[in-house]
């Protein structure tokens, strides 16, 4: 008996693993080697690839395709078709599956819809990625980044609220009240 629900147009290949509670929707496919965890929700019109790992309680928005070598964390959010790329230099001519880099999205972590994520890159813990950015670097834990290229333009709490710290690196977030600390161009939740 299967303890998660997948909708009848779903694809599921044989060999992928799927969580206790994840919802599967209309024409999305998981490929065989695919892990993906418990609550998580995959949206319509999904493709989760070979050697893809998502965490518990990922969302994964409309029209996204995980690609082989992509990792989520727990509770990490793939907006509506944003994109994955797993080769720097891609050539239809020329086969390039032992050149693919992992991208690692870490816990918590937000990216916008129609955002695009170079390959070999970290997202950082509770990061938030705007809608349409192009993240080309790593992106620090708690990192608010836009644009193309994406830049660094705050902090953002847990909750993805603005982060505004005084002038002793310290910052509450308004819907929370957890408190966080900046040393170093590093932030942390202390409270």
């Amino acid at each position: 008996m299967k303890d998660y629900f997948a909708h009848e147009t779903a694809v599921l290949d044989e060999g992928c693993q799927i969580g206790m509670n994840t919802k599967i929707w209309h024409f999305a496919h998981v490929m065989s080697g695919a892990v993906i965890g418990q609550n998580c929700v995959i949206g319509q019109n999904v493709m989760i690839a070979n050697r893809v790992t998502l965490g518990n309680g990922v969302k994964v928005q409309n029209n996204v395709s995980v690609y082989e070598g992509v990792i989520c964390e727990d509770d990490v959010f793939l907006g509506p078709s944003m994109v994955f790329t797993n080769v720097i230099n891609p050539r239809a001519f020329i086969d390039r599956k032992s050149e693919f880099k992992s991208t690692l999205v870490r816990r918590g972590a937000t990216i916008g819809a129609n955002a695009t994520i170079v390959c070999g890159n970290t997202i950082g813990c509770f990061a938030l990625i705007g809608a349409g950015a192009v993240v080309t670097h790593d992106v620090l834990d708690y990192s608010l980044v836009v644009g193309n290229p994406a830049r660094q333009i705050g902090w953002v709490s847990e909750c993805g609220c603005r982060l505004e710290f005084d002038e002793k690196g310290e910052a509450v977030c308004p819907e929370s009240g957890q408190k966080y600390q900046l040393i170093d161009c590093q932030v942390r939740r202390i409270l």
